[in-house]
């Protein structure tokens, strides 16, 4: 274990800024074990800390922060269940898995988090058949607040809680993922009209794959996106380097800041640009592995709120989010992205019991995003939503608590494991409670 002196940490985002004493690294186990010593004995708490790509505080702290980084890679194969350390990126995992020919089943389009901080906080991806990530772990291991090291596997009750565990409930340091055979995937992408979109949400949604949509306001169109699995054997025809750089690299980063920075200071100009982007989008396929069809680099920072809902829900939600944007004259930048998952049984995860469709908002980090985000967190409620964890919200545990059948199981949980919230911060507090 390494101890630094702290000092300021941001998010990616740079929607929070947190000021911790003290700043431990750990490269095992029992560096964790001593890290959590060392904040107990000081009365201070300790939040682990991975790549800073939430958008709420759920990382923040003025006590002690942990980097678990260096607990990364491999631990471990069997068949199809792999091991790795909690530290381990998303993006390391096409090279760590490939070598055993197996794959992640379902990701997001974003691939920095740690594992553990993408189950943690219930990331996902899309498909009506597939649940989020913490629907692939079968095991883990933690460190709670009394230094105990507890492994969670099938045959314990709380492993439901510990997979979106918010980091209440302990130090991950070990995930062991149900992994499949590798694959490749065929995307299909083309702009179609939004109303067609919605009438056939549901249709779409289930016969798909992997199927989500991206709305950019003040335009009449989506542009759609359908991923069908195939064989690991399937020949690939990925786009070119010179396509692929404009359609993955240019487009969305470069001239995307540009519009970003020209919407900021002429917000007159941003239902004309999006139109004019929206004509830019071509029609493409690309057939590659699941990794590179999954993910897309995201250089244009923003800070963003997704809300998920019964599945049925998101035609009329989005109309009513879509009319809420042009009643308030706002100007917006940045695509809707809606998509769609399995239910599951994990007690704080967004899709806990039913088929869910998510609603994803986003500002870039330079506008105030407040006054949207409550419209659209407003609509979304009426609508039976739950926030994600790891982006922003405004929703406190008396409101949260209806909304989960296993929230009360979840707070007693925490109140066994750490009765006196060494891990809790601020959003904590706020979500689940003092």
């Amino acid at each position: 274990m390494r101890v630094e002196r702290g000092g300021r940490w941001r998010n990616w985002g740079r929607s929070h800024v947190s000021h911790p004493q003290h700043r431990v690294l750990a490269s095992s186990p029992d560096d964790v074990v001593e890290a959590v010593a060392f904040a107990r004995d000081r009365g201070l708490p300790i939040k682990t800390v991975g790549a800073g790509h939430s958008f709420t505080d759920i990382a923040a702290t003025d006590g002690v922060q942990l980097d678990i980084g260096a607990l990364d890679g491999v631990l471990a194969v069997d068949g199809d269940l792999v091991t790795l350390g909690a530290g381990t990126n998303l993006f390391q995992l096409p090279a760590l898995l490939g070598p055993h020919g197996l794959a992640l089943e379902n990701m997001g389009d974003i691939d920095k988090q740690t594992i553990a901080g993408a189950i943690s906080t219930g990331t996902h991806g899309t498909g009506a058949r597939f649940g989020g990530i913490a629907t692939q772990v079968e095991a883990l291991t933690l460190v709670t607040a009394d230094g105990s090291v507890v492994h969670l596997d099938g045959g314990s009750e709380l492993l439901p809680a510990a997979r979106v565990g918010l980091g209440a409930l302990g130090v991950l340091v070990d995930v062991t993922l149900r992994c499949v055979p590798e694959f490749v995937m065929r995307a299909q992408e083309r702009p179609e009209p939004l109303e067609d979109v919605l009438d056939g949400w549901l249709e779409r949604g289930a016969s798909a794959d992997h199927f989500e949509f991206y709305w950019f306001p003040h335009t009449t169109h989506a542009l759609t996106k359908t991923n069908t699995r195939l064989p690991a054997d399937t020949p690939r025809a990925p786009q070119s380097p010179v396509a692929a750089w404009i359609d993955d690299e240019l487009m969305p980063n470069g001239v995307y800041v540009l519009m970003c920075q020209l919407g900021r200071l002429a917000p007159g100009v941003i239902p004309p640009l999006n139109r004019a982007a929206n004509k830019l989008v071509a029609e493409r396929t690309v057939t590659d592995g699941w990794h590179d069809v999954f993910t897309s680099p995201r250089r244009v920072r923003f800070r963003e709120m997704e809300y998920a809902m019964p599945v049925e829900a998101i035609p009329d939600a989005l109309r009513a989010i879509r009319d809420a944007i042009d009643a308030h004259g706002w100007r917006i930048t940045f695509p809707v992205e809606v998509r769609v998952a399995a239910a599951d049984d994990n007690w704080l995860s967004t899709a806990h019991g039913r088929q869910t469709g998510y609603i994803a908002v986003h500002r870039y980090y330079r506008e105030d995003p407040t006054e949207y985000f409550r419209a659209v967190e407003a609509i979304a409620r009426e609508h039976g939503g739950r926030p994600h964890w790891g982006k922003m919200h405004f929703r406190t545990a008396d409101d949260l608590r209806p909304a989960y059948p296993r929230f009360d199981d979840f707070v007693a949980a925490r109140d066994r494991l750490d009765p006196d919230r060494v891990f809790g911060n601020a959003y904590l507090e706020r979500v689940l409670g003092s």
